[in-house]
């Protein structure tokens, strides 16, 4: 499985963005996916997982009612909506993949990872 996140950019407090990640390879739509951060200095950490239907998404309480993630299988793509975005969610993002969704939800150690994309917040 081949990821490629793209979508992340400079934008203002308050703002929206949209993450993407296209997932090539194989069947795809059978993976649970997931979305993680990396902020300069610091650990990686969970920020929302999705099942491999799109039926069940877990959240990181840092993110939740702000963000949201989802998925076309159609297109092999999982999605992340973020709004309201602060300055402390400044990070480079990650998508994952895993067939197990209890590995992508409560661990960083999915067998799949796309290169990241940068999202800068600025006040």
């Amino acid at each position: 499985v081949q990821l490629q996140a793209c979508g992340g950019g400079l934008v203002q407090a308050g703002g929206s963005l949209r993450l993407s990640c296209a997932a090539s390879g194989r069947t795809v739509s059978t993976y649970a996916m997931g979305w993680f951060r990396q902020a300069p200095g610091k650990e990686r950490e969970f920020v929302a997982a999705i099942s491999w239907s799109g039926g069940t998404t877990y959240y990181a309480d840092s993110v939740k009612g702000r963000f949201t993630i989802f998925r076309n299988n159609a297109k092999g793509t999982v999605y992340l909506q973020m709004s309201s975005l602060r300055r402390e969610d400044t990070a480079v993002y990650y998508c994952a993949a895993d067939r197990n969704y209890q590995k992508v939800a409560l661990t960083a150690e999915s067998d799949y990872w796309g290169q990241g994309t940068l999202v800068t917040v600025s006040s």
